[in-house]
């Protein structure tokens, strides 16, 4: 057998092969990324840019201008000394030098919370050359003056804003903590994004019981943690006008396969990076190759989907007969033990 085409496509972009860089240190220079090219990755998010820094830079053009400044949240008292001197300028710049260096599509971020004032930066961002651009949404919902409803809001204001603003294409990286999750990931893929990465990474808090202070716990995720994105990728893979895109817990090839079974697009990796280094990326892709010539089939549409939950009208319904046979079966096998 020849070898498997590994192409697909994503966000409206041709890819040779699902596997994509997420936003991380590790796309923060052209080096970087032009290593992670030479190594297979098939596209890069670059590191975020925070919507605080585009925020605050044009307020302080303002108060420069004007002589006005304005009280800024308390976040913006935290934003990373190295990154903020450089300004959004120097990521204008940064996209350009990208594009000039490697031949993959770079797709730019920003980390955002809300629909304020900092959404015409999209436009700059399709006119320093990018090929579409990622919005990762941290929204923990644990602000308890807003309603449910509230959050999928400022979601909808924010696509709509972005969306006016540009025509490049868009995708939204979410995370698991929304109320009533599969109606929101369907909703959304109905606003005009291209795609939705589930699911990013919250902050993990941890305490130090010496010094008694928060600090911080699993920066890097583990394998175990991809069963969360498997889930919601099988269940609504087949239910959702969008591209998804898988994150989160994929460390070696064959969560690339399962989640490409699940009916993933694509799947974005950054952990496995940093701890196996960007080689590591011709170690999945080869684990990939193999598994598919070793069950005949050629490309990735043969298989994409085959074990999401488009099977089952009511996917809630089928995750429960699931359960209920997992449940069953590991009770025999205990009493058999």
């Amino acid at each position: 057998m020849k070898t498997p085409d590994l192409s697909t496509n994503y966000l409206g972009l041709h890819l040779k092969n699902p596997i994509i860089a997420s936003s991380s240190g590790m796309t923060d220079s052209v080096k970087k990324i032009s290593n992670l090219e030479k190594n297979g990755i098939a596209a890069v998010v670059l590191k975020s840019l925070f919507e605080e820094e585009i925020i605050l830079e044009m307020e302080e053009t303002i108060h420069s201008m004007t002589g006005r400044s304005k009280t800024y949240p308390e976040s913006f008292y935290y934003i990373n000394k190295d990154i903020k001197p450089k300004g959004i300028g120097r990521y204008l710049e940064f996209i350009g030098e990208c594009k000039s260096n490697v031949s993959i599509p770079i797709i730019a971020s920003i980390n955002c919370i809300s629909d304020q004032k900092w959404t015409y930066f999209a436009k700059k961002i399709e006119q320093a050359g990018a090929d579409a651009l990622e919005l990762n949404i941290f929204q923990l919902t644990a602000d308890f003056k807003r309603e449910p409803q509230d959050h999928l809001k400022t979601l909808q204001n924010i696509v709509d804003k972005v969306l006016q603003a540009t025509t490049i294409p868009v995708a939204l990286k979410i995370g698991p903590y929304v109320s009533d999750l599969g109606s929101t990931i369907r909703r959304l893929s109905e606003t005009g994004i291209k795609g939705i990465v589930l699911f990013n990474r919250s902050f993990s808090p941890d305490f130090d019981i010496e010094k008694l202070t928060i600090t911080n716990s699993n920066v890097l995720s583990s394998p175990s943690e991809l069963h969360l994105s498997l889930r919601w990728i099988a269940l609504m893979s087949q239910y959702v006008k969008c591209d998804l895109a898988a994150s989160t817990g994929v460390h070696h090839g064959d969560a690339v396969i399962k989640q490409l079974l699940g009916g993933a697009k694509v799947i974005q990796i950054a952990s496995t990076l940093y701890k196996n280094g960007p080689d590591h990326i011709n170690v999945m892709l080869r684990e990939l190759s193999n598994w598919m010539m070793k069950h005949n089939f050629h490309n990735l549409n043969d298989f994409r989907g085959k074990l999401s939950s488009d099977q089952s009208r009511n996917p809630a319904a089928l995750e429960r007969v699931q359960f209920m046979k997992y449940f069953r079966d590991f009770v025999e096998e205990s009493q058999r033990g």
